[in-house]
């Protein structure tokens, strides 16, 4: 059944990709609605947590879409099935760190910053 194990790898790979940083362009659809109901749900019990809680569900999107990215394309690429172990979790996050990691120095640096700021003289 080599076809169902890809035609699902596949599937969980376009998920994974719908809800990663990959896919820019859909974030106003699908992560940010998801964020935004997260948020709901835990400012329902600590109102305050609002903010924090809505980038924290957001950024929680984009790691669960990457980890879903790269075990659709290990499943599509694989000839063998493997189980998701803790070890591969805890991998995937810190991999999905290194990446925001990355993001927040490019940004402190100047590197990414709104467009306006590129044509300032």
């Amino acid at each position: 059944m080599v076809w169902k194990r890809k035609v699902t790898g596949s599937l969980v790979a376009l998920i994974g990709y719908m809800l990663s940083p990959l896919s820019w362009w859909n974030d106003m659809f699908v992560n940010v609605p998801l964020a935004l109901v997260f948020a709901w749900v835990v400012s329902f019990f600590f109102k305050p947590a609002f903010g924090p809680s809505l980038v924290l569900g957001y950024w929680l999107t984009n790691v669960i879409g990457f980890i879903l990215l790269h075990k659709g394309a290990q499943q599509v690429l694989s000839n063998e099935t493997r189980k998701y172990s803790r070890r591969e979790l805890l991998k995937d996050i810190v991999i999905s760190l290194i990446y925001t990691l990355v993001i927040v120095v490019l940004v402190k640096f100047g590197v990414l910053k709104p467009i306006q700021n590129y044509f300032k003289t």
